[in-house]
């Protein structure tokens, strides 16, 4: 398994895509409203990975996973779309790709990740508490009187913080 950015030349949207709802599939019917998967096409993922920040997991050079990443003011990586095939799921590829997204966001210099996930996927809110997430928001869409997602965060340490030598009592 290698993870990677996605390469220049990539074509492959529609297998992207399918890639994308195969993984949000089990999502239908329990979260309301409905994925913003459904509304991707092959031209608006490409859109997306020309504005955003790719990341792909290859098996055997095939993807397997995804994650979009978008730098937000003032000191913010936003991770979305992070997408892992049904059967490598609780393997360790998301935690991957999320090592990535922390790596990028440390080449940026920025210090948290953001995500947001439905309010009703609790197994993903522990998932991500577990990777180091806290619950920082409730919110809701627009036209919902509900809370139908959370936002979560994970603060990083800087590269410069990274650098600084631990304090020696004396």
């Amino acid at each position: 398994m290698t993870i990677t950015r996605i390469p220049e030349d990539f074509s492959d949207w529609p297998g992207l895509l399918a890639l994308i709802r195969t993984a949000f599939a089990s999502m239908d019917g329990v979260i309301d409203p409905p994925s913003s998967a459904h509304r991707l096409t092959p031209e608006s993922l490409a859109e997306k990975a020309r504005v955003e920040i790719c990341h792909l997991a290859l098996e055997d050079g095939i993807p397997v996973g995804c994650l979009f990443l978008k730098p937000e003011a003032p000191d913010c990586l936003y991770v979305g779309k992070l997408a892992v095939l049904p059967h490598l799921q609780g393997k360790g590829v998301g935690r991957r790709l999320l090592q990535a997204a922390e790596e990028e966001a440390r080449r940026h210099n920025l210090s948290r990740l953001r995500l947001e996930t439905r309010i009703e996927l609790v197994q993903n809110h522990a998932t991500f508490s577990a990777w180091g997430f806290v619950r920082t928001a409730e919110k809701s869409h627009p036209g919902f009187d509900r809370i139908t997602f959370i936002e979560m965060q994970k603060m990083l340490a800087t590269p410069a913080e990274q650098r600084r030598p631990e304090a020696v009592n004396g």
